[in-house]
């Protein structure tokens, strides 16, 4: 069965759309797995400047 000019105009729109929704959320996720590395990283040393702090008054 042959679809009309429309139908594939409107086919190819909606798969691109879908693709550019996909490739932004997978960026989204990278940027979040940065960001709470990052975090993670300034949480545990400020946690090790902690414990050298108590370390020396004791």
């Amino acid at each position: 069965m042959k679809r009309s000019r429309m139908e594939v105009g409107r086919w190819r729109m909606l798969r691109q759309v879908g693709r550019r929704k996909s490739r932004w959320l997978e960026a989204q996720s990278r940027r979040n797995i940065r960001i709470h590395s990052i975090r993670k990283r300034l949480l545990s040393r400020h946690r090790h400047s902690l414990l050298f702090i108590a370390s020396y008054e004791a």
